[in-house]
């Protein structure tokens, strides 16, 4: 397939919401589970580190170690809410539940499908990343009205991991092969991404690596200029940055899944 196929201008109308509105209905159905992993996986991170390992750990940035990582915690949260949705989630969908071929049926086209499942991984973001905001705001941590524009950058941020996701989705064979993306990728980017350490601490090279490779490192770089109430003139370009590789990824991630489901 040449390579202007895969940047192919997918074919999207307003029949997206149908996907995103079947995906949440059943997620309503369990959302007293679902509810309760965002809730607690921030308390015992910030119990276990931020209030915990914070005891020997000097202000960072002027602020105490628990509002340092805060932001970065919300992040990685946003990550993987995206990522695993549609991932594992898609791909049960697509293989196991056949739910593509169904819906396939009906005047839906597979570039709606596919972009309608990214939708709702960045939803997912949205509700993961506002659950741990209520979180950390409760002790405090957070700086307010500001940190509300977390909520926006969510969906900007759920969308970049979901269509990534979604293009892991469209070239492993078999369930199982998640394992190198998310061993190879998602993990490196959660342990050098800022999120519990001050990328300045690594070495230059290291640090532009992590600024050219990895979402994470921009999202949690504007993300605690919001908590902190510090905004910059280089958060635009992370968020710019975002955004175009959120084009990028959504129409190669809609070109792929339609090669896989076509042939």
């Amino acid at each position: 397939m040449a390579l202007n196929s895969y940047l192919k201008i997918p074919r999207i109308s307003y029949r997206v919401w149908k996907v995103w509105l079947r995906n949440k209905d059943v997620f309503m159905k369990t959302v007293k589970v679902s509810f309760i992993p965002p809730f607690l996986e921030p308390i015992l991170y910030l119990l276990s580190l931020g209030f915990g390992l914070g005891l020997y750990v000097q202000e960072i940035g002027g602020v105490s170690y628990a509002a340092f990582i805060a932001p970065g915690l919300i992040c990685a949260s946003i990550m993987n809410g995206a990522f695993f949705e549609c991932t594992y989630s898609s791909f049960v969908r697509m293989y196991f539940q056949r739910t593509f071929d169904a819906i396939v049926s009906t005047p839906l086209n597979l570039d709606e499908i596919i972009f309608g499942e990214i939708l709702w991984g960045s939803t997912k973001s949205v509700m993961d990343a506002s659950i741990i905001l209520f979180v950390v705001s409760l002790f405090q941590l957070v700086k307010l009205p500001e940190s509300l524009l977390l909520i926006p950058l969510a969906f900007l941020v759920g969308l970049v991991f979901s269509a990534i996701a979604m293009c892991v989705t469209a070239v492993v064979p078999t369930i199982e092969f998640f394992n190198f993306p998310v061993f190879l990728f998602i993990t490196p980017m959660f342990l050098f991404s800022g999120t519990f350490f001050p990328l300045s601490v690594l070495p230059q090279p290291m640090q532009t690596l992590s600024f050219i490779i990895f979402p994470l490192t921009h999202a949690v770089y504007v993300a605690r200029q919001l908590t902190t109430g510090t905004i910059q003139l280089a958060s635009f370009l992370s968020v710019i940055w975002l955004a175009a590789v959120g084009v990028i990824f959504t129409i190669l991630s809609i070109n792929l899944m339609r090669k896989k489901l076509t042939v």
